[in-house]
């Protein structure tokens, strides 16, 4: 071999040669390609690997030649190696396989770079899983972003309904949330309201919420015993036959368009609701206990409360997200916060609390945020 290189100093092909400085033993019977690569860019060494995949007639002919290109790369990895002396990485197509080559500088005895050694892997499974990941996540990703644009429609407009107004601000924590509010029109003289937080979030939450929208708005029963409406989700609730994990609470109100009552059961909810009556700048929690809705238990009881509500007020829904909002030393923002700044903004309620939540958490909000304003117009 050595008379096919003329122009190549003997003595630095032996030094690049030395089965104790290469390990040839180890190189041959590697699966790996490797080969190295003199300062002209001419292949002096192949293992037995890359021969066999390759050819027999590797040792002398340019390094691109080896391995099918026409030309020589545009960013030679090689000649940098031996150039500066660094150990770089790159990837090729050879036969429509991947390889992961890394190029590393061989020094002589005197520790002068004379030539580069490359190492080829092939990667195609690994790229080809890669690939089928990225595809999946991608649908996936396409199936939260429709999930999520979904979830956004079955949200209750920001309308008014007879006496009652209604706005809201909705902010998943996730891409999905498990938050969920409505309000909607049960006979002509009542209107049902209710808040809902299911445990955890992301898509099985989610799943959960449209779950609870679509069996509140068409079941049927007497709006004048909300309990008996709750006791009924309960039960249907059951029939899912969802492990004890799954379970959620919910704040459901009916509000009699005439006498301007709202009778009203929690089931687990912990966010009670705050009335703020602007003539007397007055605030109170509209408070009430129950058991969230859940399989641990095959009958429950809702506790009926009713309260008078008078013209302008206005009653704000909200849950956990808003008031267990933490700052960096980890205070949550809490009740007080909340009832505070309803005293100091009544007009604009929602953005204020909005802001002032995102402030007190620097933006990171670790549960779905949703606040539900409603006002007695008349």
């Amino acid at each position: 071999m050595l008379e096919r290189y003329d122009r190549i100093n003997k003595e630095k092909i032996l030094d690049i040669l030395d089965y104790s400085k290469l390990n040839y033993h180890v190189l041959e019977g590697m699966a790996d390609w490797v080969r190295v690569i003199d300062e002209e860019g001419l292949v002096i060494y192949a293992n037995k690997s890359m021969k066999k995949a390759l050819g027999e007639n590797i040792n002398n002919r340019k390094c691109y030649e080896v391995i099918c290109k026409e030309k020589a790369c545009n960013t030679c990895i090689t000649q940098r190696s031996i150039a500066t002396g660094e150990t770089i990485q790159k990837e090729e197509i050879i036969n429509n396989k991947t390889y992961s080559v890394k190029s590393s500088p061989v020094k002589d005895s005197k520790g002068v770079i004379i030539a580069a050694v490359e190492v080829f892997r092939n990667i195609t499974r690994e790229r080809k899983l890669e690939l089928e990941l990225i595809n999946k996540n991608k649908k996936m990703n396409d199936d939260l972003e429709f999930s999520k644009r979904l979830q956004g429609k079955i949200l209750p407009k920001k309308e008014q309904i007879q006496n009652l107004t209604l706005d809201y601000i909705y902010k998943p924590s996730e891409t999905l949330s498990g938050d969920m509010f409505d309000m909607y029109r049960i006979d002509d003289d009542n209107i049902g309201v209710y808040i809902s937080d299911v445990v955890g979030n992301g898509t099985s939450a989610s799943l959960m919420t449209m779950f609870i929208r679509q069996t509140m708005r068409f079941m049927n029963g007497n709006p004048a015993n909300p309990s008996d409406i709750l006791r009924e989700l309960h039960k249907r609730f059951l029939f899912l036959e969802l492990e004890v994990g799954y379970y959620f609470t919910i704040f459901f109100g009916v509000f009699n368009t005439k006498t301007k009552k709202l009778k009203y059961v929690n089931a687990g909810h912990n966010c009670m609701p705050i009335r703020y009556n602007l003539e007397k700048n007055a605030v109170d929690v509209i408070e009430n206990k129950g058991y969230p809705i859940s399989s641990l238990l095959e009958e429950i009881t809702f506790k009926e409360k009713e309260i008078q509500i008078n013209i302008g007020d206005k009653i704000l829904f909200y849950t956990d997200g808003v008031t267990e909002a933490r700052d960096y030393s980890g205070r949550e923002f809490g009740l007080k916060r909340l009832i505070n700044i309803i005293k100091a903004n009544p007009i604009d309620i929602l953005n204020d609390i909005e802001r002032t939540v995102f402030k007190h958490s620097f933006g990171e909000i670790e549960d779905d945020f949703a606040l539900l304003l409603l006002e007695i117009l008349y």
